[in-house]
């Protein structure tokens, strides 16, 4: 791909930078090759997409919920027929294989199925009679009923601030029902991956979606912050690090704006004995170096219980020397690169923490078969990892997997307990009993059994507890609608 200058999409048109502070270059992880100039806009470039939306929200939010709808099932249809070439885009540019990549485009569309049901998930409530009072007319004792209504409205301009790791997927947790809603929607994606949210977008006015509906900024910090603050976004969502989404959430409400904010996490996998070992080796291989660690369900701590670690120690370490790390275009890639050379000086350096902390290095990710230079990672494999440690309790975000003994169940669930994070939990059993003690205990809002990374469906809330999320009302599911609008209540009577 030849160097392209990245642009803002402002009202339907492909607007080109109006303030930068530089520009940042876009690089495919896997080669080094420099894929776009993406502009560091701040607040001219946030004011100009604000004001598109503020301008098309008085038509689009009374426009009728089915006709809303009727784009966004026109553009299911698109993305279907774009699914090819959105998926050799993140290939290219964020460093997925291609199932990996596959599965990014095919979860995007999931959401958008989802907003098309709108129309019933915006319903309201009636409860007619539900009191009576007595007429002021003394010359009558009728007693009039009131009657009672619940509607949902939409809320105006709402914002996106989305992370690389799922450059399709998770912009499409947000804009989809925040405009099914009758919102209008101001995205400002990761700067790393401004080429997959730029087509994204561009295949939504495609599609139909009105001028304004929709639009897109880039830019780093300083539109990020624009687009917090600004005082006609209404509510914003944000999906990052822990860090930064506790002090987004912070200064967004107190902003006097709705926030659900997204952030990290260290997610546990329980191994029991009584598992089902081909499923419990597969479950977290894929869950530990799935798209190269960088997920925020990444599984990065295995606690075999009791003698599961006789069998499930040699066995992990076996199948994780067996993926071919490469570029994601490979046929025969397993596990792809990281997104840039900050993210693999991270990882490196989680590696030597942890052998500095005394953890016993099963398998090394920086010695793997893997082309050399650019953003590539091996897997990696610890073992005799206690708590304190860096690489037990810090999110590595890669291909780290640390494994950690523990003799009983309760001992086991005690670690997922007492982290602070509370994204997911997974355990590996076949007793009815282990699993759903593990369920009620394990402090998580996603628990999987049986099941390396419990990714809940559109349908249902991506529901982060403690330190994994900020807010109320996750994103997906009938959260997602509860949050992207408001309620009014309509108390009437009629003589």
């Amino acid at each position: 791909m030849s160097v392209v200058p990245a642009v803002h999409v402002i009202g339907g048109s492909r607007v080109e930078a109006i303030d930068p502070d530089g520009t940042f270059a876009n690089v495919n992880p896997a080669t080094g090759e420099v894929l776009a100039q993406v502009p560091l806009d701040g607040a001219a470039a946030v004011d100009a997409a604000v004001k598109a939306a503020v301008d098309a929200f008085p038509a689009w939010s009374q426009t009728p919920v089915g006709e809303r709808c009727q784009v966004l099932f026109t553009y299911k249809q698109v993305l279907e027929d774009h699914f090819d070439e959105l998926t050799n885009l993140i290939v290219t540019e964020h460093g997925k294989n291609v199932p990996e990549a596959r599965g990014d485009v095919r979860r995007g569309i999931d959401c958008i199925e989802y907003a098309c049901g709108a129309p019933s998930l915006l319903m309201g409530r009636t409860l007619p009679r539900i009191a009576v009072s007595s007429s002021f007319s003394r010359e009558s004792d009728e007693n009039i009923p009131l009657d009672s209504t619940m509607e949902r409205l939409p809320l105006g301009v709402c914002a996106g601030i989305t992370p690389f790791n799922f450059p399709i997927m998770v912009p499409m947790w947000m804009w989809p029902m925040a405009i099914a809603c009758g919102n209008t929607f101001v995205l400002k994606p990761s700067e790393k991956v401004s080429l997959c949210a730029v087509r994204e977008v561009e295949l939504a006015s495609e599609a139909g979606l009105p001028d304004g509906v929709l639009n897109l900024v880039l830019g780093g910090v300083e539109a990020s912050t624009a687009l917090i603050t600004h005082p006609d976004v209404k509510a914003v969502s944000f999906v990052g690090s822990t860090p930064v989404a506790k002090k987004v959430y912070a200064t967004a409400t107190a902003a006097g704006k709705r926030a659900q904010c997204m952030g990290g996490a260290k997610n546990c996998m329980l191994i029991m004995p009584d598992a089902n070992r081909e499923a419990a080796i597969d479950g977290v291989l894929s869950s530990s170096f799935g798209n190269t660690g960088q997920r925020c369900l990444a599984g990065s701590v295995a606690i075999p219980v009791g003698d599961a670690a006789e069998w499930f120690v040699p066995a992990i370490v076996e199948a994780a020397k067996k993926i071919t790390t490469a570029s994601g275009s490979d046929a025969n890639c397993g596990m792809g690169p990281l997104i840039d050379a900050a993210s693999c000086e991270r990882v490196i350096s989680a590696i030597a923490a942890g052998i500095e902390d005394g953890a016993d290095l099963l398998l090394d990710g920086r010695d793997a078969t893997m082309p050399k230079g650019n953003c590539f990672v091996g897997p990696t494999v610890f073992d005799g990892v206690t708590p304190g440690m860096s690489i037990a309790e810090d999110e590595i975000f890669g291909p780290v997997l640390s494994i950690m003994r523990r003799d009983t169940l309760e001992d086991a669930i005690e670690v997922t307990k007492q982290s602070p994070f509370g994204n997911m939990a997974v355990m590996f059993t076949s007793s009815g009993y282990a699993a759903n003690k593990f369920r009620m205990e394990a402090g998580a809002g996603m628990i999987g059994i049986n099941v390396g990374v419990p990714a809940p469906m559109a349908v249902f809330p991506f529901s982060g507890w403690k330190d994994s999320f900020f807010g109320t009302l996750h994103a997906n599911g009938e959260d997602s609608v509860r949050f992207f609008t408001e309620c009014r209540i309509l108390v009437s009577r009629w003589f």
